[in-house]
């Protein structure tokens, strides 16, 4: 399996390669030469398989250049830090099944790829002798969980970028308790699309890249939507088979397009069991507006209760628009550099229409989000955070009655407690990890939304 630039300015590289380069060297992303199938035996052996187990077979159609013992020793103790034994449990709660993706150490989606990610890094920079400095931005939980994944780790010091003052408690929490000498927070003067502008520009400067190391840990490295394929693969197999339903829908909070792309790809795997991928939004719609109209054109980011979704640059946008042009890299790029001189692309009618047989979609105002976590708990006894609630609210909207509807729950509740007592009356109940969190040391850098600044406090502190 060899991988190449949506902008086809890069020879194919092997995983290994694709894992430490990030962001593509001609400026697009990473994808495989071609999106693999599963076949009828495959996938009846798949269902017999525990998570750890399917997450080795699953990414053995991705990854050929490590080899299977290590990727397996890598997988299992990347998952063996998740607090449930089925890793992403599936539970049936009224009209939805929730896939629960908020069992591992930070409690959000992204320590599923995350952890592994870290493990995949330490692993093959212990094998070439070589070092990396990782660098992302974040939203709210892609920040804490990239730094639990490396936290401490040899070869690796880690910068990441945060919105000052738009992130949850929690979230600014967890990511600035963490006191190991090889990270580094933060907070910049701005929004999040500032942060990953800023991202995007030091990795586009190759020389700064290479004279530093630079390593992705955002959802462009192509190793975090590969990890989240699995989720998909696990909760299908659960609910489809002999005396279940044929096939399911998933609806998912997005924000990035990073989440939901790993949908796409899962479907491709399993295309009679996976069927219709809804696109969950809160009031910052740009891609809700993109599959209704086909106008994916920026405006202002509105902050709401679900801050990870705060967001008007889908930074993994390019990879679907890639196969929208039938992997045409030279119209991907040309219109990637229309976007980025714009902040408007226009599809026409044909183009839209293929759109919409990928996706549904559905955006939830604040009103929306919060009804959705009042009338979840009163109903089904069962807490919601802001995000799954956006995702609860478009899949129930967009429901095929006779489909199995699995709603993916990104974030344990009490990780956005002001939102959730705003609808239910009463603050969640903190687990542990995060009630530790008050009485822990903060450490974290304030800097302006300025390339410069930041470039320099990465070169200072560089390993």
């Amino acid at each position: 399996m060899r991988y190449i630039s949506t902008r086809g300015g890069i020879a194919p590289i092997p995983f290994s390669e694709a894992v430490m380069m990030g962001l593509a060297d001609d400026g697009g992303l990473l994808l495989p030469e071609k999106l693999p199938q599963a076949t009828g035996e495959e996938i009846a052996v798949w269902r017999r398989l525990n998570y750890p187990d399917l997450a080795v077979a699953v990414l053995s159609h991705f990854i050929d250049d490590i080899p299977a013992a290590d990727l397996e020793r890598l997988v299992k103790k990347s998952y063996a830090a998740f607090q449930h034994p089925e890793v992403t449990p599936v539970v049936k709660q009224g009209q939805c099944h929730i896939l629960e993706l908020f069992h591992g150490p930070t409690l959000a989606f992204k320590d599923v790829a995350l952890q592994l990610l870290g493990n995949l890094f330490e692993y093959l920079l212990a094998k070439s002798g070589g070092r990396m400095n990782i660098i992302g931005a974040t939203s709210g939980d892609t920040g804490s969980a990239a730094i639990y994944g490396v936290r401490g780790k040899e070869r690796i010091n880690i910068f990441i970028l945060h919105p000052h003052g738009r992130v949850s408690p929690i979230q600014e929490k967890q990511m600035t308790t963490v006191l190991d000498a090889n990270v580094f927070n933060i907070a910049v003067k701005g929004t999040f699309d500032d942060g990953q502008a800023i991202v995007k520009k030091l990795f586009g400067d190759l020389n700064f890249k290479q004279q530093h190391q630079l390593g992705a840990i955002n959802s462009i490295n192509w190793a975090r939507i590969v990890a989240q394929v699995v989720y998909y693969v696990y909760a299908a197999l659960k609910l489809t088979g002999e005396g279940k339903a044929a096939q399911v829908d998933f609806a998912v909070p997005t924000g990035n397009f990073g989440d939901i792309f790993a949908g796409f790809v899962a479907r491709r795997l399993l295309p009679k069991q996976i069927g219709q991928l809804i696109l969950a939004t809160n009031e910052n719609n740009l891609l809700t507006r993109f599959v209704k109209d086909g106008d994916y054109s920026v405006s202002g980011v509105r902050p709401t209760s679900s801050p990870s979704m705060d967001i008007q640059v889908a930074s993994n946008f390019e990879r679907y628009l890639y196969y929208l042009n039938d992997q045409d890299a030279q119209r991907t790029r040309q219109e990637m550099e229309q976007f980025a001189a714009t902040g408007s692309l226009q599809f026409d009618p044909a183009r839209l229409q293929r759109i919409q047989q990928d996706f549904a979609s559905q955006s939830a105002d604040e009103a929306a989000t919060k009804a959705t976590i009042g009338d979840f708990y009163q109903s089904h006894d069962y807490l919601l955070d802001p995000h799954t609630a956006v995702g609860v609210y478009a899949g129930l909207a967009c429901r095929r009655p006779e489909v199995p509807l699995v709603c993916l729950a990104t974030a344990h509740p009490a990780k956005f407690g002001q939102a959730v007592e705003a609808a239910i009356g009463r603050p969640p109940e903190l687990p542990p990890p995060l009630a530790a969190l008050a009485k822990l040391e903060s450490r974290c850098q304030v800097l302006p939304a300025e390339e410069q600044v930041i470039k320099d406090f990465v070169a200072q502190h560089a390993l």
